[in-house]
């Protein structure tokens, strides 16, 4: 996956000013410059900027009037301000050279936790990771992060994964390939076809990719708990097909549905099978639970496995027993664990099946 990514960069990162010489001013006036910008127009004011205020010495000595004046266009004052006086705290706290210690960068006016970082480590190539939008749209998809990434848990779950595919010794080219992979590839229309991680990306394998991440709360998230069952016959999987309406209307999945009031998941989901399929089921393994975020929902998902309490009903031309009703449902099978593969899934059920089938879905002649 490091790998991928440093090739995708050295072929297709973009001849940015500031890529130049990867000197720490001109990295840091970039970071700033490009918080609430577009990158074109941050390129241009960079330019600008630089040919006013070509060094950090240059800057300390410009008068506050200069410096609105040059960031005039680009709004939100305050970062031209904090340039100024961080400036000027360089000069004279640091003898006018910018300090490559994280704790000295933080400290300096109007730079946060990222800006610290990216300084760090693509001026100095410190091995700390940054996490921008960019970075954190990048990591919700390829490790299926289903929480908004803003909430504090996803917040640190990414922070945490950032840090842990920091490739060693390359924290410069690495920091700044993510940063741009999220600007031109995985944006809000991913592109996945030209993306170098496409083959480590979760969301792409459990076809969600439009629903990482998960948006902030606009809405109120309804909370589902819910049960499925995996019901197992003669080295075959049960599955159904959903209706063509709602959000997965024509998904394959595994029986099963909300959990009433004061009801045990165990007895929901023998009486879920009873009420969609009609068949008598008993539990055999109980698979735990998979926790599942949708824009508007979140799955609690009991999961079991499942067999036939008693069957004399009809059988089809394999042999297997023929559902006496589809009350949820549009079609049903029975299919090989390996089969799974080639059924679009929702995303909770598909990681249900990797979690039970992942030792056979490789093998095709392997029995279940």
């Amino acid at each position: 996956m490091q790998a991928a990514l440093l090739d995708w960069f050295a072929a297709h990162g973009r001849d940015l000013p500031w890529r130049r010489r990867y000197l720490p001013y001109e990295v840091w006036v970039s970071e700033i410059m490009l918080q609430q910008t577009q990158m074109e127009r941050g390129v241009a004011y960079f330019r600008r900027w630089m040919e006013r205020f070509p060094d950090l010495e240059a800057l300390a000595a410009a008068s506050e009037e200069d410096v609105l004046h040059a960031w005039e266009g680009l709004g939100y004052y305050s970062r031209a301000r904090n340039l100024l006086a961080a400036a000027r705290r360089i000069r004279d706290e640091h003898g006018g050279i910018f300090p490559g210690d994280p704790g000295a960068i933080a400290a300096l006016p109007g730079i946060g936790p990222y800006t610290t970082a990216a300084i760090a480590s693509i001026a100095f190539g410190l091995p700390v990771a940054c996490v921008d939008a960019n970075v954190a749209r990048v990591l919700a998809r390829v490790f299926d992060v289903d929480e908004p990434v803003k909430e504090k848990g996803a917040a640190a779950r990414i922070a945490a994964l950032a840090a842990e595919i920091l490739t060693p010794g390359r924290a410069r080219e690495h920091n700044q390939a993510m940063m741009e992979l999220g600007a031109l590839i995985c944006g809000r229309k991913p592109r996945c076809g030209a993306c170098p991680l496409a083959d480590f990306c979760l969301s792409r394998h459990l076809g969600i990719v439009h629903e990482r991440p998960v948006p902030g709360r606009r809405a109120d998230v309804v909370a589902l708990n819910v049960v499925t069952g995996v019901l197992r016959h003669a080295g075959h999987v049960f599955v159904q097909k959903r209706c063509d309406r709602g959000a997965w209307g024509g998904l394959w999945e595994f029986p099963g549905g909300r959990v009433e009031p004061g009801e045990e998941p165990a007895r929901a989901v023998v009486r879920e099978h009873a009420e969609e399929t009609g068949f008598a089921v008993r539990i055999t393994d109980d698979y735990g639970i998979i926790r599942h975020g949708y824009t508007t929902y979140r799955v609690t998902l009991h999961c079991f496995g499942v067999e036939l309490a008693a069957w004399d009903g009809p059988r089809d031309a394999g042999g297997l027993p023929v559902p006496p009703v589809l009350t949820a449902a549009s079609a049903c099978r029975w299919v090989r664990p390996h089969e799974l593969q080639t059924l679009a899934m929702p995303a909770a059920h598909r990681k249900l099946a990797d979690r039970i089938f992942a030792p056979v879905l490789d093998e095709p002649g392997r029995p279940a």
